[in-house]
């Protein structure tokens, strides 16, 4: 296993892009948000309303690109894969925001449930997604948040498909991780939440999975994005769904 500094050379190389689930097990990770200063305070009071979706980890100084909880990282090239986003909507994924970078631009670093995967791997619970070596399925639903000046919009989850037997433990163990999105949001049928097709979603990849097991979702970082891109303002960035960034700090399961 190498540590969260030796991964983050890798991605400022571009000699790794991957999807960073079950990469550096027990340090944090974090989701990723830089936007246009004049909008940085609705978005913090955005983070503050929906801690579930949005825990916030680090907030960075506009400008800054040297986070406390990783120092010596450049949150511009040590990040897998980013997104740019130009009045709502998709405008490209890049390798690393050098020419794109605004010395406006205020970070935000929000929690991550890859954190807790290696607390339930541990456990004996199966994590599909890492064993069919896929992008974690994430799904837009029907969750409302509670909005926050011009920000407001629906939850994103990430989905889990757990034995039955397994799923009480999972609630456990992740409720411990506060930081880190915590215990899911919703068990079972998929409808109930807005989800129309579990094959089919709106981010990553779909996992195969037998009848027998139950999907388990957690509230998700890509939140924000979806967020963001309804409020449409001029442009943002955010990291590539499932290639997060990992600090140096340790999030130890209690």
């Amino acid at each position: 296993m190498r540590s969260p500094k030796e991964m983050r050379d890798l991605f400022r190389k571009n000699e790794r892009v991957i999807t960073t689930s079950d990469l550096c097990p027990h340090y944090l990770q974090t989701n990723l948000i830089s936007l246009p200063y004049e909008y940085a305070f609705d978005f913090l009071l955005f983070c503050k309303r929906n801690p579930k979706a949005c825990p916030l980890i680090e907030v960075l100084e506009p400008g800054q690109v040297e986070p406390v909880t990783a120092l010596g990282a450049d949150i511009r090239s040590d990040v897998p894969k980013y997104r740019i986003y130009e009045n709502g909507h998709f405008s490209k994924e890049v390798l690393n925001l050098h020419d794109d970078w605004d010395k406006s631009f205020v970070t935000f670093l929000i929690g991550c449930s890859f954190t807790f995967e290696k607390a339930l791997v541990e456990q004996g619970i199966q994590l599909l997604h890492q064993e069919q070596q896929r992008v974690i399925p994430m799904y837009r639903t029907t969750i409302p948040s509670q909005p926050a000046g011009r920000f407001a919009g629906n939850l994103v989850v990430s989905m889990r498909p757990l034995k039955p037997s397994e799923v009480d433990q999972a609630v456990d163990i992740t409720g411990e991780f506060k930081t880190s999105h915590g215990s899911p949001v919703h068990i079972g049928d998929p409808a109930e939440i807005g989800i129309e097709d579990i094959n089919q979603p709106d981010y990553g990849e779909s996992v195969d999975f037998e009848d027998d097991r139950v999907p388990v979702f957690w509230a998700c970082g890509v939140t924000p994005q979806n967020v963001l891109e309804k409020a449409s303002i001029p442009i943002f960035v955010s990291h590539a769904p499932g290639h997060m960034f990992i600090t140096d700090s340790v999030e130890q399961y209690r």
